[in-house]
């Protein structure tokens, strides 16, 4: 009789013990497909230069330039808008400086008269895998300010620099991963 409840309690944890590991891989496989939030800190800046470890990128926007009208015969005495043009904002391009690195100031001394050596950006929000899931292009972007470090004694900082882009164009593509 003894035997015959030990292996009915052996069975019966056995039963416990798959339903448990039934659980744990079904909540395994809920988690793994969760969407969690991008974080900011982790991106990649692609410019034709020799390092691309930058430590921030801002003015990553786009927006219409509102066109604004009325019709002379129109009873509202107020102006209507239709979305015009499209602009876009400057890019600013900051990392810290590098013993022996010159890229910034040599791409700004390409400008010959009215002409400057112009490339592609891209500029990607990686996740913790480091595989891209914001691309943001910019088309035919080249430098037009350079900002050397602010030199302080009493702070305890790197010493960063600047770089400030036109382009005619940005493009943003979101990565399915």
């Amino acid at each position: 009789m003894n035997i015959l409840w030990l292996i009915i309690a052996i069975i019966i944890i056995l039963l416990l013990c798959s339903v448990l590991y039934l659980v744990f891989l079904i909540f395994k496989h809920l988690t793994s497909m969760a969407k969690f939030p991008a974080n900011s800190y982790q991106f990649r800046v692609e410019w034709g230069g020799r390092r691309n470890g930058f430590s921030e990128v801002t003015g990553l926007d786009m927006y219409f330039e509102p066109i604004q009208y009325r019709s002379g015969d129109s009873v509202e005495s107020s102006m209507q808008s239709i979305p015009g043009m499209t602009k876009f904002n400057n890019i600013i391009l900051k990392r810290h400086i590098e013993n022996g690195d010159d890229d910034f100031i040599a791409w700004m001394q390409t400008k010959q008269g009215n002409d400057i050596e112009k490339r592609d950006v891209v500029i990607s929000l990686l996740n913790e895998s480091f595989n891209p899931i914001v691309v943001w292009r910019l088309k035919n972007a080249y430098p037009i300010r350079y900002s050397g470090p602010i030199l302080n004694a009493y702070h305890n900082k790197l010493a960063t620099e600047e770089l400030e882009l036109a382009h005619d164009g940005l493009s943003v593509e979101f990565i399915e991963t």
